[in-house]
């Protein structure tokens, strides 16, 4: 490397939805480590501007990823104030359970709109621009939902599996443009999603906050819950400079559970 060159993604910006906590705001904070000028997207804005005020984002802006109307206002404030997205990290997503037989048609809905819709609308909303610029980088997290099936949560699995999906067609529309489009596919991870899981199901069947933790770490070998930060090494290498190569891939990032 050339005395003062940058290496990517510094000075680039990114955009990551839900990024207020979790997975999201681990992400955040490893791409503004990195050097780059992140916003931070989503519905809470206590959540945003506590991860702005800890110095893992450089701004904040208020969007429903559901909504494109609302989309569209967002980006409009967070290119005015930090320039054109580079980096689109697609991290907004939410889960609900039911076995499949009183699953409704609403909760099928919800999860499609939010885990799979979301991502459609975010990168035809984003995607254009970086191909016109000739580099980009688009990062979905999925999950390892989308790589094998899980009881209980058929429409979470069904919209990640189409995020997989999603991420294959446009990285081979984008393969010779400077574009790539990834996917991180995380296990269980220790968030407050999770936690609020586990305290549903120990509200639900009266077992122990123990016992529904280890039901959870138990489908990884590894024995434990995948932490945030991991998830956001890959993010950050799918970012950085030698990855130019690696798109349409979906990564796991769950101790061995998928091989």
């Amino acid at each position: 490397m050339g005395e003062g060159k940058q290496m990517e993604p510094a000075g680039r910006h990114a955009l990551v939805t839900g990024g207020g906590r979790g997975i999201g705001a681990a992400i955040a904070r490893a791409l503004t480590e990195a050097g780059a000028v992140v916003t931070v997207a989503g519905r809470g804005e206590a959540a945003l501007r506590a991860t702005v005020e800890a110095g893992a984002a450089a701004g904040f802006c208020l969007l429903d990823v559901t909504d494109e109307a609302a989309i569209t206002l967002g980006l409009c404030d967070a290119v005015e104030a930090r320039g054109d997205v580079d980096i689109l990290v697609n991290n907004a997503g939410a889960v609900e359970t039911a076995p499949f037989g009183r699953q409704s048609r609403a909760l099928w809905d919800r999860m499609l709109t939010i885990n799979l819709t979301s991502v459609f609308a975010m990168s035809q909303a984003i995607l254009p621009g970086m191909v016109a610029r000739g580099w980009g980088r688009v990062i979905n997290v999925a999950s390892t939902a989308g790589l094998r099936g899980y009881p209980y949560v058929s429409a979470y699995v069904a919209a990640k599996h189409g995020v997989i999906g999603l991420t294959r067609a446009l990285a081979l529309e984008t393969a010779r443009s400077g574009v790539t489009v990834n996917a991180v596919c995380p296990g269980y991870a220790d968030t407050e999603l999770l936690r609020d899981s586990i305290a549903g199901v120990v509200a639900k069947t009266g077992k122990s906050e123990a016992d529904v933790l280890a039901r959870f770490t138990a489908s990884n070998p590894q024995g434990r819950l995948v932490q945030p930060a991991e998830v956001a090494a890959a993010v950050l290498f799918l970012c950085g400079a030698g990855s130019d190569a690696m798109t349409g891939q979906s990564i796991a990032i769950a101790g061995g559970e998928v091989m």
